[in-house]
């Protein structure tokens, strides 16, 4: 589509009842990042009340009609995804606008490649507008659905405010408020059980922004004409949105137990500890996550949105058979979803333990869900899908209307989901919570099979060895099929520290731009058979700096690094000794780097800096434009997860970093940082 374009959802597909918009972006340095937000707005262009604002702290409308799907790395950058259902939007909102926002001082014109997809719920793409233009704009209007003449349309807008967040909220009637110190209220009630305790808890506030220029209205669209923004002046305000500060999570410290001792295990209403076989993995693990996605709304919503699901009454079913053939077939699991009179079905096939999925049988459930007019299949198993694509090769006729759609699930991922709503974002009661922590605590046990991606794959020994030996030559497929689980690893990594902080972290791909994904593996391909390392970089929200991750397959050691800025207008000798008393909790062999524009500047490791922190300051007093910090470990030689396997070993350096380094100079930006006068978009 075109800047100011517009086109009728049925033009394009018989089925848009629900659909999901996807905003995505690239930056060629891997910087860059975005929050989504979504208004409902009414016949005078205005919000009915606050709650019609969505963003990462109210995700969900209660109707079901809007959920964020949160961000999904792509190559280069990332990609936000909302569901929208448009059958549930009440009957008094016109225009359903899609924004994004970005933080402090960027703006989008450092972006490239802006683009939103309409795709319906099978996941078929309708169509793309991609932004060229952006400059100055700290948000901006992607486009907006709204209702002429009984249905729905799509506006491509690619107009913004350099005013950022607040002058777009202001402009659609919310009221923006003076941010406070005050803290967050405590959670409203604890769910029945112990909790461990939750580190990095996130608190609920609305995202800031920077509210110092006026804001630019944007322009009158071609074709059929916008709904004016109003007076920005007479904002309206109603309650506050629904944040997480009023749903239910996990306490932050565990209850004192009343055991005896250490060996009294707490009764689990789903064990682990009697299952014995493979088979009895994945009928359990069904069974149990399909049970908890049903009873518990927002968790079976979070699941299935992305998969075209519309909102409504769920029922889930297993070892369901169904005719295919000289006999029948079994899936692991049905899921299905009820609205106005219309059923939503899924098939689910399970996979626990590392065990692959058959290109055959899910072939087998797509035949079978196209004849009977079902909406998707749904795989689920350890193996975490890259760029969104499934996992399996699959045959689609092209003669039948009817369209199925294939989506992959990680075991990870549900974990991820899990922790994400009762440790941050919060559920509507505390059995809710209770339930959602039984889960998560079967998926996490040693025995239940659904502890995600955790083997590098057969090509892992051959390629070390031949590492080793200097006989791994460029152009080897063994080299390409560890880069895949290299990737594979690093966005469960990605997974599990968003889980467990409640923040977003994303893995750093940087590459050129319209460099394919393949074009961009085999030449991380190559570079491991050339320098027998495996890299990788992680941005986790509110850091300083991206994590690096670094496996030098030659010594076998692994370094976890981050490059921080220098704080300006700080004298040299001030900034040094700063550093060095923020890492007072960091380990005594983290090494620290001065970083000069021209060249490497001294370095040392901390527990030879601490009695002399000045050793870090440049002989030559060239100027000090940051410091990169670093942690090196031996790695596991093992492709699994055993105790001396490569995986564990990668888990267990991130973490080790992350909490003695990060979390220390993420203190110390924020208390080096200026701290301007800023907005913020009420929370109730």
């Amino acid at each position: 589509m075109s800047k100011g374009s517009n086109i009728g959802l049925t033009e394009l597909s018989a089925d848009t009842d629900a659909v999901v918009v996807s905003l995505r972006w690239t930056s060629a340095s891997g910087d860059g990042d975005a929050d989504v937000s979504v208004l409902l707005l009414d016949a005078d262009g205005k919000v009915r009340s606050d709650a019609d604002f969505f963003f990462y702290n109210n995700p969900a409308a209660r109707d079901g009609s809007v959920q964020l799907l949160g961000k999904n790395p792509t190559d280069g950058g990332s990609e936000d995804r909302i569901s929208i259902d448009l059958s549930a939007v009440a009957s008094d909102v016109e225009r359903i606008v899609i924004a994004a926002s970005q933080y402090g001082d960027a703006v989008f014109g450092s972006l490239d490649d802006l683009r939103v997809t309409v795709s319906d719920r099978a996941g078929e793409a309708l169509l793309g507008f991609t932004i060229t233009d952006a400059g100055v704009e700290s948000a901006i209007l992607f486009g907006e659905l709204y209702r002429r003449g009984g249905e729905w349309k799509f506006r491509a807008i690619g107009q913004g405010y350099e005013s950022g967040l607040a002058g777009l909220a202001t402009d659609f009637g919310i009221m923006v408020d003076e941010e406070t110190d005050e803290p967050a209220p405590e959670q409203l009630a604890e769910p029945a059980g112990p909790s461990p305790e939750v580190p990095g808890q996130r608190t609920a506030s609305a995202p800031t922004a920077d509210a110092t220029a006026p804001a630019p209205a944007p322009a009158e669209q071609a074709g059929e004409a916008a709904a004016p923004p109003g007076d920005a002046g007479t904002p309206r305000r109603a309650r506050g949105p629904r944040t997480a500060k009023k749903k239910v999570t996990l306490p932050k410290t565990a209850k004192p137990t009343l055991a005896e001792n250490d060996a009294w295990r707490p009764s689990r209403l789903f064990p682990a500890t009697s299952l014995k076989s493979d088979k009895e993995r994945e009928v359990r693990a069904t069974s149990l996550l399909l049970s908890v996605m049903a009873e518990v709304p927002e968790f079976g919503r979070r699941l299935t949105a992305g998969f075209g699901a519309p909102a409504g009454r769920m029922q889930t079913f297993v070892e369901v058979a169904l005719p295919h053939g000289d006999a029948p077939k079994r899936p692991d699991g049905v899921i299905r979803v009820e609205r106005a009179g219309k059923l939503w079905t899924a098939l689910v096939e399970t996979k626990t333990n590392g065990n692959p999925l058959r290109s055959e049988q899910v072939q087998s459930y797509m035949d079978i869900a196209a004849r009977r007019g079902y909406e998707a299949v749904i795989t689920l198993s350890n193996d975490v899908a890259l760029d969104g694509h499934p996992l399996v090769e699959v045959k689609t006729d092209g003669r039948r209307k009817h369209k199925v759609a294939l989506w992959h699930l990680s075991w990870a991922e549900v974990t991820h989901q899990a922790q994400m709503l009762i440790r941050h974002e919060g559920v509507g009661n505390s059995t809710h919570a209770w339930l959602l922590q039984e889960l998560l605590h079967y998926l996490q046990h040693e025995n239940s099979g659904c502890h995600g991606f955790q083997n590098m794959g057969p090509a892992w020994v051959p390629v070390r060895n031949g590492v080793e030996t200097e006989t791994l030559c460029q152009g080897d497929e063994r080299a390409l099929d560890v880069v895949i689980s290299w990737e594979q690893l690093v966005r469960q990594v990605c997974l599990r520290l968003g889980g467990e902080l409640g923040q977003k972290a994303l893995p750093v791909q940087r590459t050129r731009r319209g460099v394919a994904p393949h074009e961009r593996r085999e030449s991380l391909a190559d570079q491991l058979c050339e320098e027998g390392r495996l890299t990788s970089e992680l941005r986790i929200e509110g850091t300083p700096g991206v994590l690096a991750i670094a496996a030098d397959l030659r010594t076998g050691k692994l370094r976890t690094s981050i490059e921080i800025e220098a704080p300006q207008g700080s004298y040299p000798l001030s900034t040094v000794k700063r550093l060095i008393r923020a890492l007072a909790e960091a380990p005594a062999d983290l090494h620290v780097e001065t970083l000069v524009a021209d060249g490497k500047g001294p370095r040392g490791t901390l527990e030879r800096l601490r009695p002399e922190p000045g050793d870090l300051l440049p002989k030559d007093g060239s100027p000090i434009t940051g410091f990169r910090l670093s942690l090196f470990k031996g790695m596991g030689l093992a492709r699994g997860n055993a105790e001396s396997g490569f995986i564990r070993s990668v888990d267990a350096a991130v973490d080790r970093f992350h909490a003695s380094v990060v979390t220390s100079v993420t203190a110390l930006d924020r208390r080096s940082a200026p701290r301007p006068r800023k907005e913020s978009v009420p929370t109730g």
